[in-house]
Order: structure tokens, then C-alpha cells, then sequence
């Protein structure tokens, strides 16, 4: 499987990355609780175990997106990483509020489903109990996904606009650079479809390709509004002869269809101003 082709499926890739994960450490889980189980001849039923992981993992799962969303608006680097480091400590009580929440629930309609009662005696001291274990699992989360997201940039390629002092600059003002696997290569600032904010980079759309970019929102507006840009919604950017057409919402929010059948949100707050640049 190539690259592009992973691309096109990036997020059934992830996801299936991540359930793949679980079931690998569910199944190791279950196994060593019934190993110990006989070890210490408890005789514990297969399906104790069974319940007591699948709900949790099935739990940890649905929480993630609730993580991804959280990092989207909080990464951690640049010059607020401190700040941000700090609330995700924060954050981490919410992800096991809502961990531990799910599970206790599917455990006791589990038990009931078989004629049995789940309950904790002590509601909070149970929490505290898997808190400790979800700060792990919440770091464990983080890292994997920061070393997904840097390996992913290394394989497509990690693009930064030519220095000011470059000799190339002057005649290569028109393109950014791109390092991929040990190679370099120009690529036109004019082929950039459209651009997104992710975290502390941004993905610059070119064609089927995605290349991430360190750099600010605010910044390559500025540096892109006079080559034909045009930004559209807090985390996303235009190019001007892309855009196709403007669906405007009841909301006042929008979308525009770029001619790469690609559709990108727009924000009341920039809709006409886009209308203006594009008339």
C-alpha cells in the first residue's frame, strides 16, 4: 500500500490503528488475570475478566475523539506548551470522569442481563482508584498519538517557506520547500488547494497530497492573502481560484466547494469578505 493510498483512507486507518491496539491489550489483560486466577487457585469464570476489560477498553475507546478534540485546541509545543501541559493534567480528570463513567454503567447492565447486581460501595474511592491507572492510559494516548503524527509528517514530507536571507528566495518567492525522506523539492504556492489548522502546524492541501507546515494561522494569512488566499473560517484558508461555489446556511455560516469537489467551512465572520474578493 502506497502513501496516497493511506491518505485516502487515513481515518479508517486510525481507527482501525486503535481498535487493533485495545483488542491487543484486552486479550493480554484478560490472559494474565487468568493465569494469576489459576495461579492462586480462585477458579475466576472466563467472562469476570471478560466484562471487566472489554467495558473498560470499549469505554477508553469512545473517549479518544473526546482527547483528539481536546489536543486539536491545546498541543502541546510551541510557546504556550507549559500552559497547555497544565491543562491537559485537567483535562485527564474529565477523560477518567468519563472512562470510568461509561464503564460502571455497561458493567451493571451486563451484570443485570445476567440476573446479577454490579455495584461500588464506595463510588469515589473507586474513581480515585482508576484514576491513578487513567493518567497513565491518558499520557499512554498522548504519546502514541504524537509519535503517529510525527512519523506521518516524516513519511509525507514537512514543508517550510524558503528564509528571507535565501539567495533562491528572490526568484523562488512563489514556493515553499518541501523535506521528504532525506530529499528536498519546490513546490508552486500557487498548486495549494486549500489550507487547514492542525495543532501547532498547518496542512497545506495540494492536490491529493497533504503537506504539514510549522506555522501559525494568523501568520500565513498574512504572508498568503496577497498571492490570491483568502481565509474562510478560524481554521481554514483558500485559494481564490479554486473556489468553485458558496452555500450559505440559515446560521449565516457557509461552505465553499472548491473545483476539487472538496468542501470547506465557512464562517459568518468571513463569508462576505470572501463574496467581495471573489467578485
Amino acid at each position: 500500500m502506497t502513501l496516497d493510498q493511506y491518505m485516502a483512507r487515513r481515518r479508517w486507518w486510525e481507527i482501525a490503528m486503535f481498535v487493533g491496539f485495545s483488542l491487543v491489550i484486552f486479550a493480554a489483560n484478560v490472559a494474565v488475570e487468568m493465569i494469576d486466577s489459576e495461579r492462586l487457585g480462585r477458579g475466576l469464570p472466563l467472562v469476570v475478566p471478560v466484562i471487566a476489560e472489554g467495558t473498560s477498553h470499549v469505554a477508553i475507546l469512545l473517549t479518544i475523539p473526546l482527547v483528539l478534540w481536546f489536543d486539536r485546541h491545546f498541543t502541546l509545543g510551541g510557546e504556550r506548551w507549559l500552559r497547555n501541559l497544565g491543562a491537559h493534567a485537567l483535562f485527564s480528570v474529565v477523560f477518567s470522569l468519563a472512562h470510568v463513567t461509561m464503564m460502571y454503567w455497561m458493567r451493571v447492565g451486563l451484570y443485570r442481563l445476567g440476573g446479577e447486581v454490579y455495584h461500588w460501595q464506595d463510588w469515589w474511592g473507586e474513581f480515585g482508584y482508576e484514576y491513578l491507572k487513567d493518567f497513565r492510559t491518558y499520557l499512554l494516548i498522548l504519546a502514541l498519538v504524537y509519535l503517529y503524527r510525527f512519523v506521518l509528517r516524516r513519511l509525507q514530507g514537512e514543508a517550510g517557506f524558503l528564509a528571507e536571507n535565501d539567495t533562491s528566495a528572490a526568484t523562488n518567492s512563489d514556493r515553499f520547500l518541501v523535506k521528504k525522506l532525506g530529499r528536498e523539492f519546490l513546490v508552486r504556492i500557487d498548486d495549494i488547494d486549500w489550507i487547514e489548522s492542525c495543532g501547532n502546524y498547518v496542512n497545506l492541501h495540494v492536490g491529493d497530497r497533504v503537506y504539514p507546515l510549522r506555522e501559525t494561522m494568523i501568520r500565513i494569512d498574512e504572508r498568503l492573502v496577497p498571492l490570491g488566499f483568502q481565509r474562510v473560517h478560524r481554521s481554514a484558508i483558500v485559494n481564490l481560484d479554486r473556489v468553485a461555489e458558496i452555500e450559505a446556511f440559515e446560521s449565516g455560516d457557509g461552505r465553499a466547494r472548491l473545483n476539487t469537489n472538496v468542501t470547506v467551512p465557512v464562517s459568518r465572520r468571513f463569508r462576505q469578505e470572501l463574496r467581495e474578493r471573489l467578485a
